[in-house]
């Protein structure tokens, strides 16, 4: 491989939210949902030449900045978007909650399919609305759609959106083009407006493919938003990009009324500078990344079948981040991570955060080197084991 995703770079002393937030340094955090790879050399060698310039002021994001994007998803995912559908901002949750608050009001209800990403709570309580759970049907190591109980949710006039997660996480899901096609339609029948959370889009694996939600037919267009961010992809969360997507010009300007009363309207020089260079001189180094990724997740799937298998890994279609069912041990997962943290000092998330669902399983992130994902295994095992 041209690049080597196997150098270990310490992060500690870099105000790291992911390895500063403990202050002991033989905590091994595989938790939240950020890398331990440098980005892309592009997206470097564009961020220096942005230092070396030394005036960080208000930036004007450029006619650059949209075609960018656009080659980006007709290239990659076939799917056409027009540069005045695009609505930049500082991230995908700001975006969701603006979303949330444009297209509701307090008292209206939101489905979401449990066990799902935590900060869709926070979004819809913030925003006044009740949530409806949608619930994820697990059996045989994976998760399905219960789209009867979709349905039957769907009638409720209160409910006004569905936030879709596409690629599903915690659960490790790739929805197919039969299944998003089932969701929209179900959707349109019952007049739930689609809100879809893309932001891992490009983290897929081998036979699975994503499909933007918005790209299936004119109707679905018309009646979702999109969500998309090149920051987990090219692990540039920090830098506080990311994009809405409207066709529907109404929607944008209600969206856009929301981006600015919640104040995340700006954006930072780096961050455009950032994804122009992901976008445009990145996807090599993205291939590799996740063939290097899959690789993680083989060798993890292996430790499990030989030293753990009582514990159930889901097959992972997308994402980084690797769900695994623990209810053998009968402990709830804040005790889970709660032993592995005192026990062996491995931070992961505990499965609750995501939902009733979760409770019994726990999400690790194996975007790290190899040596490092072997360490966490050791650890976790030590501490399942006993």
């Amino acid at each position: 491989m041209k690049y080597n995703f196997d150098e270990i770079i310490s992060r500690r002393g870099t105000n790291s939210y992911k390895w500063d937030s403990s202050a002991d340094a033989d905590v091994l955090p595989m938790w939240v949902a950020d890398m331990d790879f440098r980005t892309a050399p592009p997206v470097v060698e564009a961020l220096k030449k942005r230092v070396e310039h030394g005036i960080f002021g208000y930036v004007r994001v450029p006619d650059a900045y949209y075609e960018a994007i656009t080659n980006w998803f007709a290239r990659r995912h076939a799917w056409r978007i027009e540069k005045e559908w695009i609505i930049y901002t500082t991230g995908v949750v700001p975006a969701i909650s603006a979303a949330i608050k444009a297209l509701t009001v307090p008292g209206d209800k939101v489905m979401v399919q449990t066990p799902v990403y935590n900060c869709f709570f926070s979004s819809i309580r913030n925003n006044g609305c009740e949530m409806i759970a949608n619930p994820l049907v697990y059996r045989n190591k994976g998760y399905q759609i219960d789209f009867d109980d979709l349905e039957r949710k769907a009638s409720d006039p209160k409910i006004k959106l569905l936030l879709l997660c596409n690629p599903h996480n915690p659960v490790g899901r790739v929805w197919s083009k039969q299944e998003l096609r089932r969701i929209g339609e179900i959707c349109i029948r019952n007049n739930v407006f689609v809100i879809a959370d893309e932001i891992h889009c490009e983290l897929v694996f081998l036979e699975h493919e994503y499909t933007p939600f918005a790209s299936i037919s004119e109707e679905f267009l018309m009646n979702s938003v999109t969500f998309v961010s090149p920051s987990k992809a090219f692990n540039l969360a920090g830098l506080q990009i990311a994009n809405i997507i409207s066709a529907d010009a109404n929607v944008r300007v209600r969206i856009d009324k929301a981006i600015n009363i919640n104040e995340v309207c700006d954006v930072n020089p780096f961050g455009v500078e950032a994804l122009m260079a992901a976008y445009n001189e990145g996807e090599e180094w993205l291939e590799e990344l996740k063939i290097y990724l899959f690789a993680n997740y083989i060798y993890l799937k292996g430790y499990f079948d030989e030293y753990l298998p009582e514990f159930p890994v889901m097959m992972l279609e997308g994402t980084y981040l690797v769900w695994v069912d623990c209810s053998v041990l009968n402990q709830t997962s804040a005790e889970i991570v709660k032993d592995l943290l005192k026990k062996e000092k491995l931070w992961v998330n505990e499965g609750s955060l995501y939902g009733e669902t979760g409770e019994g399983f726990i999400r690790i992130n194996i975007a790290c080197p190899r040596q490092r994902l072997i360490e966490g295994l050791n650890r976790l095992k030590r501490v399942l084991k006993s």
